[in-house]
């Protein structure tokens, strides 16, 4: 349904306010299992709040998210590690049970995220809805949460629906070729 990944670089600007995040996406050459590399800076605000921040995610090649590293420009450091089978843990080894059964990550400041599932599940329009447990971080506390969000594919390949479980957002996401979000409405458009 989607090409093979090759190296890509995108940007998007949000709707709302100041910024702008320039993601490079790349296939790797196995290194420590991770065939997918996310690269991105990401500069906005929540409110009246600015930040700043760069994040690497790395995948397996089905889009499994294996790591993600999240650091600030004013020093916060987050950096998580799945063994792939929904469990995570700190870069010391310390378990982190809360987030049992999330396999995918919800970054808030980027619709780069929502390609994660969107590859990983491959959904086409006869599949339904896929209901999903996310290891969630937003921008403005950096305190990750878990979260669930439900993806159904409206067009094979071409167009998804995600909404929040609790029914308080849903939006439905453009992709390209790549699985990458075009327009993300109200939130975020492609450059």
């Amino acid at each position: 349904m989607f090409r093979a990944l090759s190296s890509t670089t995108v940007r998007w600007r949000p709707l709302e306010g100041e910024g702008l995040e320039h993601l490079s996406l790349r296939a790797l050459k196995a290194t420590a299992g991770a065939a997918i590399r996310a690269e991105s800076v990401v500069i906005g605000e929540r409110g009246s709040r600015p930040y700043g921040l760069r994040y690497r995610i790395d995948c397996d090649a089905h889009w499994q998210v294996m790591s993600f590293l999240i650091e600030t420009t004013d020093g916060r450091t987050l950096h998580l590690l799945s063994d792939r089978q929904g469990h995570w843990r700190d870069v010391s080894g310390v378990a982190l049970p809360e987030f049992d059964g999330c396999i995918d990550i919800d970054l808030a400041g980027t619709p780069f995220t929502n390609t994660l599932p969107i590859r990983r599940l491959n959904l086409n329009r006869t599949a339904g809805t896929a209901k999903l447990k996310v290891l969630y971080v937003p921008f403005d506390t950096f305190q990750p949460v878990t979260d669930r969000q439900h993806y159904t594919c409206l067009e094979d390949g071409g167009l998804y629906r995600y909404e929040a479980e609790d029914r308080s957002f849903a939006a439905d996401l453009p992709v390209d070729e790549d699985g990458l979000v075009t327009d993300y409405p109200t939130l975020f458009r492609r450059l």
